[in-house]
């Protein structure tokens, strides 16, 4: 059953939550999280992308960077932009996009959960990316990004939220600058804190929605100081990681769309010719083709939209992960027609989040002379059949939305 405690929280003062609160540091390129910065002193960008305060010529994974960022975090704290929370507590986070709203609770999960499997994963991590966030966090002893967690929530834990937001103010209050609106309460009451952990001991899992490369960085990082602290009783910091649980229903996932460079030395019409044994092609001219029902995609080649839908003899009879639109399209095109034989190292591919406008996609395509797949979206359902079963997605299947804000919760490790 799983583990999920309170914390005393390093966060913002109410009057600079906005400012500080950041989108996390893989969802903005080098570029983007540059100019934040420059925009913004304030940003926790200087904390999780800590080379935009030292020049675009830095190495992204130089020592320095990672001493900047543990530099930042500690003047922002010395200067009383954050302060720690006096006790431990739980903390309702609510996030309202275009109309819907998810609300979850901050805490803190298990490493040993993780260990164990009562955190499920449904994705891959790379190893450059996990050494990176493995020193990021482990030099700025601080989990500075929250990992995106969901489950089957009890009417118990919709009821205590339910009744704490309408019961009490929130401390932060704010619309960020893509729309979103953040909302934070804060649960210090000992006799709400302990009905919340009871809940959560009852739930058999968690899952990661987003955050692969962040949990299982916090988890070696855990385990790292572990071997440094041979006495460990379990209840340090470092044994525990900084979550976010979110209730299944309420989440929206996005498609993962794929930019591919080039045709792998095939024409227009040999490239069109090689899809018609695995699919229905069907021009759409006037307008970008956005699908909106699983076995079909939208495709972008040499100036037109083109609808695909997967014949059914593609995906009848095969297993929840083998049925995925991702999977069929790296099984039927992309490998063994655009010759991209593992997503994750080949640099002829590009995954775009769903949050993108079309026109970005025929942009890039147009750029190159390649293609633009717009999938549809994964559903939780599979998502988490898929991680029950101990199975993995092919990458970038999922993107969720919207991103949780970094520097909203800060969760030290000693």
């Amino acid at each position: 059953m799983a583990v999920f405690r309170a914390f005393q929280a390093l966060r913002p003062q109410p009057s600079m939550a906005e400012k500080i609160a950041a989108l996390p540091y893989d969802v903005v390129s080098r570029k983007e999280a540059e100019k934040i910065g420059e925009e913004n002193p304030y940003s926790f960008l200087h904390v999780d992308r800590a080379e935009i305060d030292l020049g675009m010529e830095t190495d992204l994974y130089a020592p320095e960077v990672y001493e900047k960022a543990r530099e930042n975090l500690i003047k922002m704290e010395e200067q009383g932009l954050l302060k720690m929370d006096e006790s431990p507590c739980y903390y309702i986070y609510e996030l309202t996009r275009k109309n819907k709203t998810q609300t979850g609770i901050v805490g803190c999960a298990s490493i040993d959960d993780y260990q164990e499997g009562i955190i499920k994963k449904h994705e891959l991590t790379r190893e450059e990316k996990e050494k990176d966030r493995i020193r990021h966090v482990d030099t700025c002893d601080a989990n500075t990004g929250p990992i995106y967690l969901t489950c089957r929530y009890t009417e118990t834990l919709n009821t205590v939220i339910k009744k704490w937001k309408e019961t009490q103010e929130a401390v932060y209050d704010f619309t960020a600058e893509d729309g979103v609106i953040h909302r934070v309460w804060v649960i210090c009451e000992e006799e709400v804190l302990q009905k919340i952990q009871k809940e959560f001991s009852g739930i058999s899992s968690l899952y990661i929605a987003d955050g692969h490369h962040r949990a299982a960085s916090a988890v070696k990082v855990g385990l790292k100081r572990r071997e440094e602290n041979p006495g460990y009783t379990g209840e340090e910091e470092f044994n525990y990681f900084l979550s976010v649980v979110f209730p299944h229903e309420e989440l929206t996932i996005l498609p993962y769309n794929r930019v591919v460079k080039d045709l792998n030395g095939l024409g227009e019409r040999a490239f069109l010719g090689s899809l018609k044994f695995n699919f229905e092609v069907m021009l759409m001219p006037g307008f970008p083709c956005k699908p909106v029902e699983k076995h079909c995609m939208g495709m972008y080649l040499v100036g037109e939209w083109y609808h695909l839908k997967a014949w059914e003899d593609v995906y009848a009879g095969k297993d929840v992960v083998g049925q995925l639109d991702v999977s069929i399209l790296q099984e039927r095109v992309l490998s063994p027609v655009l010759g991209i034989k593992d997503p994750r190292t080949d640099d002829r591919i590009r995954f775009v989040g769903g949050i993108r406008k079309m026109t970005e996609l025929q942009e890039m395509v147009d750029e190159t002379g390649g293609v633009a797949f717009v999938m549809y979206p994964t559903s939780m359902e599979d998502l988490m059949q898929i991680a029950d079963e101990g199975r993995l997605m092919p990458p970038k299947s999922t993107w969720f939305e919207p991103k949780l804000r970094s520097g909203l919760f800060i969760h030290k490790l000693s």
